[in-house]
């Protein structure tokens, strides 16, 4: 439904570490240069637990999947096991509970305790339950308002929690401060990329957005130290997002991917990872709609940052365009 392709079960593959040997089936090729490694930040809060889940639930293998959900589930229950006890619980290892934990972005299984505790603790206190996302045929319209009003609202908040603000700095800054953007997605990811586009063409920089897998193929080669390429694809393993990319990766430009999956295809040619929601698909709400709400938090997020540290440029640029668009909006 004008969502880009889907990505399938998690397997025991290996993980974000390993990126640079893993290989994508659409593109093949291994990264020329090594990305940088990301910055250590303190773990997560215990609010920003369940957004980690349900973003990096997709890209974990099975039995690190077997964990996040259990945890998600009943924090409070595994709060009170040893690693052992979780181990057992999820029919895995101790070093599956403990390799978990650090993904979720907890120095170790002591930490991922602590959180779990304290967010058991903030549901104990009374706030309101999560209203289901399901959506039936026959459910009233008022209905569907509200649990797509729920639903939006959870999006947004699971983004800003898991958002990595280092990794937010940085893009900015390299926008901030590029020669030329070249900007990719395909289907719903494609709006998305014409958004960010539009914003940042009207605050003086050069951006544009293709949607064009050749286009942006031929563009990509163009590029060199010093321009940004922006991949935006929920799914992270689109291969028409992926290609100019690595394109882009290997001419030297600064890389931004946007994805619902940290640990995709996408990230082997990324120098910076901005995360994005991953909400549950339903039969009448398909990821492209659920991933749209908060990849457009995350370019509201870069526009803005972008805005604040060219604003000497900028706020002519805006005003400029304001003026230039004026007498459109006048009543005739």
């Amino acid at each position: 439904m004008g969502g880009e392709d889907r990505v399938g079960p998690a397997t025991d593959a290996p993980q974000h570490a390993d990126r640079a040997a893993e290989a994508d089936g659409a593109v093949g090729a291994r990264p020329v240069r090594p990305a940088a490694a990301a910055p250590l930040t303190p773990a997560p809060s215990a609010s920003a637990l369940r957004a980690r889940v349900r973003g990096l639930g997709p890209s974990m293998t099975r039995s690190m999947q077997a964990v996040a959900e259990t945890i998600a589930s009943d924090p409070a229950g595994c709060a009170r096991l040893t690693v052992s006890a979780l181990a057992a619980r999820t029919g895995t290892s101790e070093a599956t509970i403990v390799r978990t934990a650090r993904l979720l972005g907890y120095p170790g299984y002591r930490d991922l305790r602590l959180a779990l505790a304290a967010l058991a603790a903030q549901q104990e206190s009374g706030a309101a339950p999560a209203v289901t996302v399901d959506i039936a045929v026959d459910d009233p319209l008022a209905d569907v308002v509200a649990k797509l009003a729920h639903e939006e609202a959870q999006t947004l908040a699971d983004t800003a929690a898991g958002l990595d603000l280092a990794q937010l700095a940085t893009a900015v800054t390299a926008l901030a401060t590029a020669r030329r953007i070249d900007i990719y997605g395909i289907g719903a990811s494609a709006l998305v990329g014409q958004d960010l586009a539009q914003k940042l063409l009207r605050i003086g920089l050069i951006a544009h957005a293709h949607s064009d897998p050749h286009l942006a193929v031929t563009n990509a080669v163009q590029l060199r130290p010093g321009d940004v390429a922006v991949a935006i694809t929920h799914s992270g393993s689109t291969g028409d997002v992926i290609e100019p990319l690595r394109t882009a990766f290997e001419r030297g430009a600064t890389t931004v991917a946007l994805t619902g999956r940290p640990n995709a295809p996408v990230a082997h040619y990324s120098d910076v990872v901005l995360t994005t929601s991953a909400a549950r698909e339903t039969q009448l709400r398909p990821a492209a709609m659920s991933s749209r709400t908060s990849q457009l938090l995350v370019v509201d997020c870069l526009f803005v940052g972008v805005a604040q540290r060219t604003y000497e440029t900028a706020a002519p640029a805006l005003a400029a365009s304001y003026e230039a668009l004026a007498h459109r909006h006048t009543a005739r």
